[in-house]
């Protein structure tokens, strides 16, 4: 079990891990061993998550998320393999904690008066540049 809060568990069996051949430093050992980690969870039909958080995921990770509705997180930053599925199982974690904090509900407030003031003083003087910066017009007599 992987948990999330306290509320929020996910069971391991839901997430599927692939070792791939990764990019990048490692010299001739890039070559042979497949370090890179890709991880797959299933988001639209795991048990383990309350369907507004379900739905909050997918907003979230809407570009990791393929059509079948399952989340592929890529952890290829280390050089051994588990520490890249400790990054990707790290990762998918912050997500989900991340998806669980309900959003807050924004108020809509007005502007005070002390800020209008400041808004109309700020438009006149900036008004009153622009007028000094015009050419003075002779007089004609």
């Amino acid at each position: 079990m992987i948990i999330i809060t306290p509320t929020i568990a996910l069971d391991e069996s839901e997430i599927h891990q692939e070792f791939i051949r990764a990019s990048g430093p490692g010299g001739q050992n890039v070559n042979k061993v497949a370090t890179a980690v890709q991880l797959r969870f299933d988001v639209s039909n795991t048990r383990s998550l309350p369907d507004e958080v379900r739905k909050r995921l997918i907003l979230l990770a809407r570009g990791r998320i393929n059509s079948d509705g399952i989340l592929i997180i890529d952890a290829r930053r280390f050089r051994t393999q588990e520490a890249n599925r400790q990054d990707a199982i790290k990762r998918l974690a912050e997500l989900i904690h991340k998806a669980a904090q309900e959003p807050k509900i924004r108020h809509k407030t007005r502007p005070t008066y002390a800020s209008k003031m400041r808004r109309l003083e700020t438009k006149y003087r900036r008004g009153r540049v622009k007028e000094l910066r015009r050419s003075v017009s002779e007089p004609n007599d």
